[in-house]
């Protein structure tokens, strides 16, 4: 399979002529809207880790998320940012020791071992490889690398993870669109098209999303927004709407906030359901444990802030949840 770097073949036998012989490590966070590789020294960090963190390169490329772009889209995306990120660092391949790849859509053992081989067909076997969902990426990158506890990623996509003490997973939520992202990104602003479309035809009420969305859109009428909408059907490209939900929904657009109340609910209730199969909570259903709440939903707005709407709905039930909002991304 070809490999590529900006738009041209990546040469893995020729590449960075000029290379410090530094051993390092990558990280890689994938996700449906973008990608971001980290390229690091191997030091002897003690339990804290150092503040800054010591990045030799930063690289940040497209959607690596296979079940979005497919298989084929998905790896080249790895590739290149990988390659970038070496590049910057004044690298090469040859000074990897570790690749750690999160990246949404590896959802079960077969996704892991085929993203595996693919890293091994590029990587020496001396080089050590690890792959997990992003959201166990997001959960270390709150909790300073202990997997305890869960975490809420709303961002193009959601889902719900958590870790006990002793080991155990459990996941919720994260099976994209057609299975219900619900209170996602892209599930937002899929219900607010569907709600410009239901009043157009008369089946839903007048809502302010339709002046708005048209606006941003540059279209002229609803019934462009149906050619508009499946032009490209990509998740991030919907998902993108999402600011024009909360300005109408902080405006007093009652279709908006609705959208935007369900949403809330919808993402609480995938922590609960992680929170209670693991029994994070306790007994009492008062133990403290961290909630590290990731992703561009989640951020505040001037008067419509998910993030704090969907903690106060979990605080209810979950008294113990402490919130986190990462230092380290």
């Amino acid at each position: 399979m070809k490999r590529y770097r900006n738009g041209e073949i990546w040469d893995f036998e020729h590449e960075v002529a000029v290379a410090t012989n530094r051993p390092v490590i990558l990280g890689l966070d994938g996700g449906t809207t973008s990608t971001v590789c980290i390229c690091m020294p191997i030091m002897p960090f003690s339990d804290a880790l150092p503040d800054p963190l010591p990045v030799l390169a930063r690289a940040v490329a497209g959607c690596s998320n296979h079940n979005s772009v497919g298989e084929t889209a998905a790896r080249e995306t790895l590739e290149q940012v990988m390659a970038d990120a070496l590049s910057k660092s004044g690298s090469n391949r040859s000074a990897v020791r570790a690749v750690c790849l999160a990246v949404s859509g590896v959802n079960h053992p077969t996704d892991q071992q085929r993203i595996l081989t693919w890293l091994r067909d590029i990587f020496p076997t001396q080089v050590k490889l690890y792959v997990r969902n992003d959201a166990v990426a997001a959960l270390a990158s709150g909790t300073m690398g202990k997997l305890h506890g869960c975490v809420l990623i709303a961002g193009t996509g959601t889902i719900a993870y958590g870790f006990t003490e002793d080991g155990r997973e459990a996941r919720a939520a994260g099976a994209g669109p057609v299975l219900g992202d619900w209170g996602s990104g892209y599930g937002i602003a899929a219900l607010a098209l569907t709600a410009v479309i239901r009043a157009h035809d008369g089946r839903g009420p007048h809502t302010m999303l339709t002046s708005t969305i048209l606006q941003t859109l540059g279209l002229c009428s609803a019934d462009e927004l149906i050619g508009w909408t499946y032009a490209d059907p990509s998740w991030a490209r919907i998902a993108a709407l999402v600011p024009v939900v909360v300005s109408c929904a902080e405006a007093g657009d009652e279709v908006a906030n609705k959208i935007l109340k369900e949403a809330v609910q919808e993402l609480a209730l995938s922590v609960k359901a992680v929170v209670q199969r693991l029994g994070l909570c306790g007994a009492d259903r008062k133990n403290s444990f961290p909630l590290v709440m990731v992703g561009g939903v989640l951020e505040a707005n001037q008067r419509w802030d998910i993030g704090r709407e969907v903690m106060d709905f979990i605080s209810k039930d979950y008294p113990g949840a402490h919130p986190i909002r990462p230092k380290f991304a």
